[in-house]
């Protein structure tokens, strides 16, 4: 026969491969499952622990992205604009793969690509809605890249927006945080918190004022709805979590406290919330009194406690110097403890700023700590703290709390001599007005004091 033969009828191959080109289609979309899953799994070669032990000769080469895996990441990015395609890469963890990356990665492009691609719109709305999950894995991995994308400069007020558009993320992290007893996600959460004020203060008011509408020393009535939550108290309860597992891990919360003191609001939800303002204030004042660089403790440990430090102390200054009549800032027996630590603590900072003596060499490793100390920043401001802090104390000293000072040894000849050389000459007033009522008690220590700083024996 001439003819050429008949094409063979539809059979089950070609079936076969509509239903498998079918199922590997991402939603209603026609994108690719297993195009997508090789671009993910390439990602993920980059960024694995043997690529990230490479040799100083292959440096150049983590810093450039290879064109044809730009190209395809590209293209990612444009696919997660669509919401199936959004839905599909956070069931396959892609956050978690870009979180990677940015860890990671040294590579400028392949960083830049990332970021956006989580910053796209729809895969955004999929994360925060991750905050509403029960699971304390998804919350922890979901608030890990959520901090990720507020650390990125070019993305981060896309985020703080959109977080703005989500009320009800407020509720949900106020949730976490009265009510987690994991420590890992408590820190966390407290980590997208802190960086959350740090970025917008316009946010930290209006959570602030959140579950404020009512005035504060009234009662909730009881009723059916949802808890009206307060952000205060809620970090109050976060922090005594953390602090019961590990005390050190208490910086990014003491931190939030004094973020929420630079504005009046803040410290109004602070001093005048029922009951919080006086167990945050014996939190804050059992941590400097009994945890935090205490006599036992080498002053080196300064360079450890120093931020966490600086912030206890500034919320307590903070509380302290407030137009309050709350009972617990009454009780005369704050003063003498709070001047005990405010002084050991500046005494640590000196001997830290000490040069090491007869070294024979310059360059040691002490050394080196040492003239870095010297120069460090938050030293620096916790000195300011500590000293604007002590200044107030010394002001409201009655004659009987210095008498009782002197006797039990927190306001001795050395720990004045600490303190008039940190509060000298900023604050010569108060040091002034402190002798005066220092000679009625021990007029032999005053006059002590007077010959070894000439400056006010002349104005006494």
């Amino acid at each position: 026969m001439d003819r050429n033969p008949s094409p063979p009828p539809p059979g089950r191959d070609k079936e076969e491969e509509e239903e498998v080109a079918g199922g590997d289609c991402i939603g209603s979309t026609v994108y690719s499952k297993h195009w997508l899953f090789g671009v993910l799994s390439g990602l993920i070669q980059i960024v694995s622990p043997e690529n990230t032990k490479s040799s100083s000769d292959d440096e150049e080469q983590l810093t450039e992205l290879d064109e044809e895996m730009e190209n395809e990441i590209c293209r990612v990015w444009d696919m997660s604009m669509d919401e199936d395609v959004a839905l599909f890469l956070q069931e396959f963890n892609a956050p978690d793969i870009f979180m990677g990356v940015l860890a990671k990665s040294k590579c400028p492009r392949l960083r830049e690509i990332c970021v956006s691609i989580s910053s796209d719109k729809n895969l955004g709305q999929v994360l925060l809605h991750c905050l509403y999950d029960s699971d304390p894995p998804t919350l922890l991995e979901t608030s890990r890249l959520l901090l990720t994308c507020l650390s990125q400069a070019e993305v981060a007020s896309v985020w703080v927006e959109r977080i703005q558009e989500h009320p009800a993320i407020y509720d949900s992290i106020c949730f976490i945080m009265s009510s987690s007893t994991n420590v890992d996600l408590l820190v966390k959460v407290g980590e997208v918190v802190d960086k959350l004020f740090d970025l917008d203060e316009k946010l930290m008011l209006e959570w602030v004022r959140n579950g404020a509408a009512q005035p504060l020393d009234q009662p909730q009535e009881e009723s059916e709805e949802q808890p009206v939550f307060r952000l205060v108290p809620c970090i109050l309860e976060a922090a005594k979590q953390v602090r019961s597992e590990n005390p050190e891990w208490l910086d990014v919360y003491m931190h939030i406290l004094q973020l929420l003191t630079t504005v009046d609001d803040g410290i109004q939800a602070i001093v005048h919330c029922p009951d919080t303002g006086k167990d945050i204030w014996n939190l804050l004042f059992d941590l400097v009194c009994h945890e935090f660089c205490q006599s036992d403790d080498p002053p080196i440990i300064l360079q450890e406690q120093k931020t966490v430090l600086a912030s206890v102390f500034s919320v307590l200054s903070a509380i302290y110097a407030s137009q309050t009549e709350q009972e617990y800032l009454k009780i005369e027996k704050v003063d003498l403890p709070l001047i005990d630590s405010l002084i050991r603590v500046l005494q640590n900072m000196e001997q830290c700023q000490k040069k090491p003596e007869n070294s024979a060499e310059s360059n040691t490793e002490e050394t080196k700590r040492t003239d870095l100390t010297q120069d460090d920043f938050h030293l620096k401001i916790l000195k300011d703290i500590l000293c604007e802090f002590l200044s107030n104390i010394f002001q409201a000293l009655t004659k009987e709390t210095v008498a009782q000072g002197v006797k039990e040894g927190q306001l001795s000849k050395q720990k004045c001599s600490s303190a008039f050389q940190n509060l000298l000459p900023f604050y010569s007033p108060v040091v002034e007005d402190f002798i005066k009522i220092l000679r009625e008690v021990d007029k032999a220590l005053a006059d002590d004091l007077e010959k070894n700083f000439p400056s006010l024996k002349v104005q006494t």
